[in-house]
């Protein structure tokens, strides 16, 4: 009974290297082989989203929609078996992108008619989530999400600055021009406001008179100034996340991201 449950236990863990870690040769080719499959896949999707092509190679793209759907079926179940927490790792949010990009397929089959053709368009879309799973295999996109995570507090505050900011400007605005030039409401002085700010300018509201133009030259510039605070946030929070990072995962939770003198999972306590 013993060897049973330690081969059992082996088993896991070799599919768990094969899976989740990066630093191993097959471990590497898993990775190299599912980035193309979710390439693939996506690529598909597109194609046939162009009506031509649809039409002339919509039976193949229906079969080569499902074998991805099979294959990354299949690749959900095995990542579910091979973790100790298998209920974490669903919820987690690569899981649910998991799981987001092979359920819209089986919701199509449950959808017939030709009255509901534009619901099982708009699930199929759906699909596109496979293309989140590509982050997974980044290790710069872990250390990207854990500097925003850290800097999320400030960049709270940025924002709430700079609504506070529009919606004086905006209300300057509407009280400056008035309807007759465009901005009939405070509401959308403030999204000329928020469209001058970012330096987007639409164009389909313009103030007319001399205050108002240079109290928009000054938005403009101030533009400039405000979108680099963000960008300084985030960077201050990368050099905290310098470094290096393995990629190897947490077998309980399949957690990345440890130190690389960690011994314990820092999310679920299990031992690395």
């Amino acid at each position: 009974m013993n060897d049973a449950t330690k081969n059992r236990v082996q088993w896991r863990d070799d599919l768990h290297a094969l899976i989740f870690e990066a630093e191993t040769p097959v471990g590497k080719w898993f990775d190299i082989l599912l980035i193309g499959a979710i390439l693939a896949s996506v690529f598909a999707v597109m194609l046939d989203s162009v009506s031509s092509l649809n039409i002339r190679y919509g039976p193949f793209l229906t079969a080569v929609e499902w074998f991805f759907t099979i294959l990354f079926t299949v690749e959900y179940i095995l990542r579910l078996i091979c973790v100790d927490r298998p209920r974490l790792y669903a919820t987690s949010f690569f899981g649910i992108v998991d799981i987001m990009a092979i359920i819209p397929t089986y919701l199509s089959l449950f959808i017939p008619g030709s009255e509901y053709l534009l619901v099982v368009r708009i699930i199929r879309i759906l699909r596109i989530f496979r293309v989140l799973k590509l982050v997974q295999y980044m290790g710069e996109a872990f250390v990207l999400m854990k500097a925003l995570r850290a800097s999320s507090r400030k960049i709270v505050v940025f924002l709430f600055t700079v609504l506070t900011l529009v919606i004086i400007l905006g209300s300057l605005m509407y009280l400056i021009e008035g309807a007759e030039n465009g901005f009939t409401s405070i509401p959308r002085s403030v999204y000329w406001a928020i469209v001058t700010l970012t330096t987007v300018g639409y164009g389909d509201i313009s103030p007319q008179t001399n205050i108002g133009q240079m109290l928009a030259a000054f938005i403009m510039i101030l533009g400039y100034s405000i979108i680099a605070v963000p960008t300084g946030i985030v960077t201050a929070e990368l050099t905290q996340f310098s470094r290096k990072k393995m990629t190897r995962s947490c077998t309980g939770c399949s957690a990345e991201g440890h130190e690389s003198d960690a011994v314990f999972c820092k999310y679920c306590g299990t031992k690395l």
